[in-house]
């Protein structure tokens, strides 16, 4: 399909440009997010009229985006999500929930706009780009964790599975002398060589006597 590009998009032109794109590409992505029109001659038509309009509300939506940049650049959102011990999400997160997690700090972006190649399945930090507007990105930090406080840890460069080790009790905490712990630790076998004691009913003949 030939379209006309309403502004730029990489790898496929400028604000004006007319190029062939396939078909799913421009029905699913650029003409509802209004990227671009189908290149007709009308639509070309009235493009050529609207066109320094379109690119002077360019200009204005890229600069307010520069604008945003500085308020956003390495800020961070924190996702709680449940996991196993190796890390591993049960699910996982999207760019819907980026989004929606900016959108509670204040940010209001689409899911489009982040850039994620796939979905994330671990636990951990993720550095994520924002499209703020097609010549406009920033860079965010995702923070995955299971808790609050685990996201505090990842964020101060903790590892999560030391500190968790740190903080198991040791046998010796349950016992008020080292001599009690060490006979937990390590109790005493008993002895191979002593004789067995076994209890047997007296014979019938001895009780009738």
């Amino acid at each position: 399909m030939d379209i006309i590009l309403l502004e730029r998009v990489a790898k496929l032109g400028q604000i004006g440009d007319v190029v062939s794109v396939k078909n799913g590409f421009a029905r699913n992505f650029l003409l509802p997010q209004k990227k671009a029109l189908r290149a007709t001659k009308a639509n070309m038509a009235v493009f050529e009229v609207q066109r320094k309009d379109i690119e002077a509300n360019n200009l204005v939506a890229k600069s307010e985006a520069e604008a945003l940049v500085a308020k956003m650049t390495n800020i961070s959102v924190i996702l709680i999500r449940q996991a196993g011990e190796s890390g591993q999400l049960f699910g996982s997160v999207s760019s819907r929930d980026i989004a929606d997690a900016l959108d509670a700090t204040g940010y209001k972006v689409g899911k489009n706009q982040i850039i994620l190649n796939r979905a994330l399945k671990t636990l951990g930090l993720y550095d994520i780009t924002v499209r703020l507007h097609a010549e406009v990105d920033v860079s965010i930090v995702v923070n995955v964790a299971r808790s609050a406080e685990e996201a505090e840890i990842q964020a101060a460069g903790g590892d999560i599975d030391a500190e968790a080790a740190s903080e198991e009790f040791a046998v010796e905490d349950f016992f008020e002398n080292e001599e009690d712990a060490d006979t937990a630790l390590n109790p005493v076998a008993k002895d191979e060589d002593a004789p067995v004691v076994i209890d047997t009913p007296p014979d019938e003949d001895e009780v009738q006597k």
